[in-house]
């Protein structure tokens, strides 16, 4: 049975909270308070800088930080970060940085790291096809390192780290593009976060970062405007015309997470409740579901999986797609199937999804 509107199981951009799109549905027609168009105030005005101050201001309360950490609202997406971190931090400097290769994304950050100085791959999981994340134990931590790089939770394998990597006197830098804001993460142990917004937090088109003051202050002076974090920090994320709608909506979101849901901790809640559900129907399945990642490592946002052939996979999709069900086809880098739950996907939505697998499991198999 095809639900009323489709469901978004998409990679990205996932969902938006409906309240959010409700809200956004109208001010796209005139924003009351300004009497236009969302999309055509404009960036100097009043009205948008309040709403990147209270962007900022709820971000820091989320995560629980203070006046030390600046929000940054930038473009480029989580891209651009991987070119802007070393530029940053690692030019001229004689130690390497170390980086964790731990899947797609965070081997898409490791040429662009190595234009801008020596990099140590101090593990990668490429050999076993990315299906587990390191201990501790196997990962040697330099004390010298300008500072240490890693994915908190890798979208394409569906693998996610459930404790802080790396030693406190070496800067944390960690790409959380597809968990931000989906759990407390102990954001004060991190130099620098960054996120682009089309998971959890907002549409495409702006990217999140959040970093500590004092990483700053030996970074060169002669980096590009646009690419030098410490000139949009004076900015205020305006140092040129920013994504207006993509930022508003970014402040409806958090205005969500703090007032509707209670802060990360609900949120991670109701994450835990849909990851469990998926799990659950993968590991019941006898084998006819595959999981991708080890269990200890599984994501709470992507669950990749397989089935026990390419045709019935095939099936899977055309059958998913017609009865509603958006954005399941995996990853074209892993292939499979590939549901993320990020926060805005409702637990009914997933429930949806598992009784879908399961008939089309009896469906099958008979």
């Amino acid at each position: 049975m095809k639900p009323q509107n489709s469901l978004n199981f998409s990679g990205g951009p996932g969902a938006l909270p409906e309240s959010v799109l409700l809200q956004v549905q109208q001010d796209i027609l005139e924003v009351p308070e300004v009497g236009l168009s969302l999309l055509g105030i404009s960036h100097r005005s009043d009205w948008f800088a309040a709403v990147i101050k209270e962007t900022e201001d709820n971000i820091r309360s989320l995560l629980g930080l203070g006046a030390d950490y600046h929000v940054l609202l930038l473009q480029g997406g989580a891209t651009q970060q991987f070119s802007m971190v070393p530029m940053t931090l690692l030019r001229g400097k004689k130690h390497p940085a170390q980086y964790l290769h731990t899947g797609y994304w965070s081997g898409k950050a490791l040429p662009q790291a190595r234009l801008e100085g020596p990099i140590d791959v101090i593990w990668s999981g490429e050999a076993s096809g990315f299906r587990h994340l390191p201990d501790d134990s196997e990962l040697a931590l330099s004390p010298d390192a300008p500072y240490l790089h890693y994915v908190s939770n890798e979208t394409v394998e569906g693998l996610q780290f459930n404790r802080v990597l790396g030693r406190d006197d070496v800067p944390r830098i960690c790409d959380m593009s597809s968990d931000f804001l989906s759990r407390p993460c102990e954001a004060e142990r991190f130099a620098l976060i960054y996120a682009h917004a089309q998971k959890n937090i907002g549409p495409a088109g702006v990217t999140v970062v959040v970093v500590k003051d004092d990483l700053l202050k030996d970074a060169p002076t002669n980096l590009p405007a646009f690419l030098d974090y410490r000139q949009q920090i004076q900015a205020h994320s305006n140092l040129n015309t920013p994504p207006v709608f993509a930022i508003y909506v970014t402040l409806l979101v958090t205005r969500w997470l703090k007032h509707d849901v209670g802060g990360l901790a609900q949120m991670d809640q109701i994450n835990q409740a849909k990851a469990a559900l998926l799990y659950q129907t993968i590991d019941q399945s006898g084998g006819f579901y595959v999981g991708h990642a080890a269990t200890p490592n599984r994501s709470l946002m992507n669950v990749a999986f397989t089935l026990r052939d390419p045709e019935l996979e095939k099936r899977f999709l055309a059958q998913a797609q017609a009865a509603g069900f958006y954005g399941l086809a995996g990853h074209r880098a892993l292939g499979g199937i590939r549901a993320s739950i990020y926060n805005a996907l409702s637990v009914s939505a997933v429930q949806t999804l598992t009784a879908f697998m399961q008939d089309f499991q009896h469906r099958t198999s008979h």
